[in-house]
């Protein structure tokens, strides 16, 4: 089954709560069921459930960096569609998500701060959401300050830091435009030898496997193989400069 298939469904079956909460409540005309059982972290839910929950937060985000500029492009939708393989049959549930997140009272801060808390022990599922939420700014042919802004607060929400915010925007930049340093998170101080080590800690981080195993959805792995591929292209650059192998 995708990931999209049966989201609000998949995730009424324990107390959300928060604004991710609302958002569904408001769709099903109610709130969860306050017997349900309550989480602090994703430690706490099948993987399942994680998988329906991180749908949940793709589709709430999207909708809130969509309209960062003041409007919702139809490239942006239209990209948000296609980027996220979304079924025909499972375009109505998808879209009633997108549209009441679009128009819901809770900024994006309160929900980022949500879903960087919820999965706070995943830090790699933060940054591959965050990554994909670049590709929705980028939708329209130009990422605009106010975006990156927005991008910015939601990599705070999501407990990183400036360094780690440069490498993933780094990454998404073309060779031309790129800091190969930035994009590795390391320092033109750096050792040679510390830079490997940084090159070998991210590879691995970012290979497909590991990103599976630490719950990313399949349809989400498109992103994560185009930054794995930013990393070994500035690491490639960084050796070329240093003259090194």
């Amino acid at each position: 089954m995708s990931i999209w298939g049966k989201i609000i469904g998949g995730t009424t079956g324990f107390a959300l709560g928060g604004p991710l909460g609302a958002i569904i409540g408001m769709m099903i005309g109610g709130s969860f069921d306050r017997s349900a059982r309550k989480f602090s972290s994703s430690n706490q839910i099948s993987q399942q459930q994680k998988k329906n929950v991180f749908a949940l937060c793709i589709i709430v985000l999207s909708a809130k960096i969509a309209k960062a500029d003041g409007q919702v492009t139809k490239e942006e939708i239209y990209t948000f569609k296609e980027k996220f393989n979304i079924q025909a049959e499972e375009m109505s549930e998808v879209s009633k998500i997108f549209n009441e997140a679009k128009k819901s009272s809770f900024g994006f801060k309160n929900i980022a701060d949500q879903v960087g808390n919820l999965f706070s022990d995943n830090k790699v599922l933060l940054e591959q959401l965050l990554n994909n939420l670049f590709y929705i700014a980028e939708a329209d042919g130009l990422t605009s300050i106010n975006e990156v802004e927005v991008l910015r607060s939601i990599s705070q929400s999501f407990h990183f830091n400036e360094t780690d915010f440069q490498r993933i925007f780094h990454s998404r930049l073309n060779n031309k435009e790129s800091d190969p340093y930035k994009i590795l998170g390391v320092t033109r101080e750096d050792s040679d030898n510390n830079i490997r080590k940084k090159w070998i800690e991210l590879s691995k981080e970012h290979h497909p496997d590991y990103l599976i195993a630490k719950g990313m959805p399949k349809e989400f792995i498109k992103e994560a193989n185009k930054e794995l591929s930013s990393i070994n292209l500035a690491y490639d650059k960084i050796k070329e400069l240093r003259g090194f192998n």
